[in-house]
């Protein structure tokens, strides 16, 4: 088996065939919408859908299996019908019209439509909207339900003025007109709502008033210590940056002691019989035209009924390449593409916000445009979710880089990769502390993610912003293992660029929550408040003065070789036994959680590549010191990580 083709075994890799549960004396699994088991010849199942598509034509088998369909996840024929591929949604309400004998208009001028608040219920369930014409009365467009068709037959019968100013439209014509019509006012919702109802969460300031003056404080202190004891400042931020970089090195160490001590079973889980929720998946693209191919397929390959899933690829508006390509491939009545005006920040979270109203999901996922996720991650997602307590909001699947092989800087990318999603995150998750999310693969409740505010748009590394939000108001997130591909950077500069934003976003992120840390200890917790320090702040400060500890090396091993050797400094031997334990276990545990958390045929593309981590963590703070500069000259700008097709899909 290739690499890239979900092996089913392995710590951390989800099985290909997860145990069943089905509940007994039901064997097929049926349930009905309400959850109760359900069996395919209920005489109670609502025929009047089936006589009212007997009527526009359909077949009797082609019915009967719709019904089937219907009655297995606990939907209508018709929407089953409309999702299968049968029949296209303008064909099939047009045959409704002219079994009504009403107009039908396939394409509704978003300019007839009064932009409301109100009016986003219809991205959600479109069913209605009212044109106002110019030049004649005002026209109402509806979308009927088969079920009811009957009903709406004999209204116009017995009462023929009904139908004069009334016309029958589709869904998507209705949502595309909605979208359009209240663009403006949506896009500067998005771009202000978390900044104006929850200013503590958003990063839109960068600095406030108090952090500002301490920050000055600190910088202005600091210089004045050196230019009078220069000496006595090296020596205090000597053991400063040594106590920061063990307390990280003893956290990473008790992950992997962990992993050791209880390493993660190949996992099986639990099929949900009969009717499943309604699934969201939300993909943000920007010039991404080439993977889009690849993306669809991945999506359509995911487990979960296509009359119960809902994918919005969500893109900028004026990013017409992406949406012709996504056009080119007309992709099943699933998908929807979203288009996102050019307003505000132009980043990944403000598109997800923006998108986020017209979530139809009891759950959402969160996918990038290189992704190819395990096909049975929803359904591992909503059995976690279900066992899970009420305040478990979001579930993290661990990312795996799939071209390992393909350069050096891919080979470390992969070791942190498996480090973190497979190490680190599930023993945080273990422990119930704050997880710094992925950018991708983040499965959430979609009514508490709405709670919380939803993205902020300003924060370019929204994701670890998201779990630390939904922590501190009382939220827990955990792990699945049902992993998703991805292929890393193999250039420098692309590198570079994204590692920048991520750390430019974690800057952001350490300052919003830290604008009144007694208050966020009160929300937090000490235990958490303390990892919390230490994922962020610790790795913030790690990064940036990572150079320092081999300048401490040199000086530490210079002043040991200058002086007797019956009187060797003890402070100076000291720091340099800690600054050489910090070096040399911090580059250990990394290999030891990476390596140790990887399949064999993982271990086998790193190859002698891990002898590179320290060149690599000095490009890491390479990248911190860079985006220190941008979070003051461009705090907002996302450095766009260009992506191409996988072989592996």
């Amino acid at each position: 088996m290739r690499f890239g083709e979900y092996p089913p075994q392995g710590s951390a890799i989800c099985d290909d065939e997860p145990a069943t549960g089905m509940p007994e004396g039901n064997p097929n699994g049926i349930r009905g919408r309400s959850g109760e088991a359900r069996d395919e010849a209920d005489p109670d199942f609502p025929e009047g859908e089936a006589k009212a598509l007997a009527a526009l034509g359909f077949s009797k088998p082609l019915i009967a299996r719709m019904r089937e369909r219907a009655i297995r996840h606990g939907t209508s024929i018709e929407a089953e019908l409309l999702r299968s591929g049968e029949v296209q949604e303008g064909a099939y309400y047009g045959a409704m019209a002219r079994l009504l004998r009403l107009p039908f208009i396939d394409m509704i001028d978003p300019g007839l439509v009064q932009d409301a608040i109100t009016l986003d219920s219809q991205l959600a369930r479109p069913t209605m909207v009212r044109l106002a014409h110019r030049t004649k009365a005002p026209e109402t467009v509806i979308v009927p339900e088969a079920g009811r068709l009957a009903e709406l037959a004999v209204a116009l019968a017995t009462m023929p003025v009904l139908g004069r100013d009334l016309a029958i439209t589709t869904p998507g014509a209705i949502r595309r007109a909605v979208w359009a019509a209240g663009a403006r006012r949506r896009g500067r919702e998005t771009t202000n709502g978390l900044f104006e109802t929850r200013p503590a969460f958003s990063a839109r300031t960068v600095l406030s008033g108090h952090q500002g003056f301490f920050a000055g404080a600190v910088v202005a202190g600091t210089g004045a210590a050196f230019l009078s004891a220069p000496m006595a400042m090296l020596l205090f931020l000597h053991i400063i940056l040594s106590l920061v970089y063990f307390a990280s090195l003893m956290l990473r160490l008790m992950a992997l002691a962990l992993k050791m001590h209880r390493p993660s079973p190949a996992t099986r889980f639990a099929l949900q019989a009969g009717a499943l929720p309604r699934y969201t998946v939300m993909v943000a693209l920007y010039r991404e035209a080439p993977v889009v191919g690849q993306l669809v397929a991945c999506l359509e390959r995911l487990d979960w009924p296509r009359s119960l899933i809902d994918i919005k690829l969500v893109c900028e508006e004026d990013d017409q390449e992406t949406i012709a390509a996504l056009l080119a491939l007309q992709p099943g009545p699933q998908f929807e593409i979203v288009t996102v005006p050019p307003i505000g920040p132009r980043t990944k979270p403000k598109a997800l916000t923006y998108a986020l109203s017209c979530a139809r999901g009891e759950y959402l996922a969160i996918y990038d445009a290189e992704d190819r996720p395990h096909p049975l991650q929803l359904r591992e997602a909503h059995a976690t979710f279900l066992k899970g307590p009420a305040e478990l909001a979001c579930l993290q699947a661990p990312l795996i880089i799939a071209n390992a092989r393909q350069s050096p800087l891919s080979a470390l990318f992969s070791l942190e990769y498996s480090a973190l999603f497979r190490g680190l995150l599930p023993m945080l998750a273990r422990r119930r502390m704050p997880l710094p999310l992925g950018g991708t693969s983040n499965h959430f409740k979609t009514a508490i993610l709405k709670a919380v505010g939803g993205w902020d748009p300003y924060n370019v590394t929204e994701d670890a912003d998201m779990g630390l939000r939904l922590y501190r108001l009382g939220y827990r997130s955990d792990v699945l293992t049902c992993q998703t591909l991805e292929d890393a950077p193999v250039v420098a500069s692309v590198w570079m660029a994204q590692r920048a934003r991520w750390y430019k976003g974690w800057l952001q992120t350490w300052l919003v929550l830290m604008r009144d840390p007694v208050k966020l200890v009160r929300e937090m917790g000490v235990p958490a408040f303390a990892t919390f320090q230490l994922m962020v702040g610790g790795m913030l400060i790690s990064a940036l003065l990572h150079p320092l500890i081999f300048v401490f090396l040199w000086l530490g091993a210079s002043v040991m070789l200058d002086a007797p050797k019956d009187d060797l400094p003890l402070g100076v031997v000291s720091l340099f036994v800690m600054d050489f334990v910090n070096i040399l276990g911090s580059y250990l545990i990394f290999l030891g959680l990476g390596v140790g958390s990887m399949i064999d045929h993982e271990k086998r593309l790193i190859g002698w590549r891990w002898a590179l981590v320290p060149f690599y963590w000095l490009m890491i703070s390479a990248a911190a010191w860079r985006a220190a500069i941008e979070l003051k000259t461009k705090p907002f700008h996302w450095n766009k990580t260009p992506h191409a097709p996988s072989s592996k899909t």
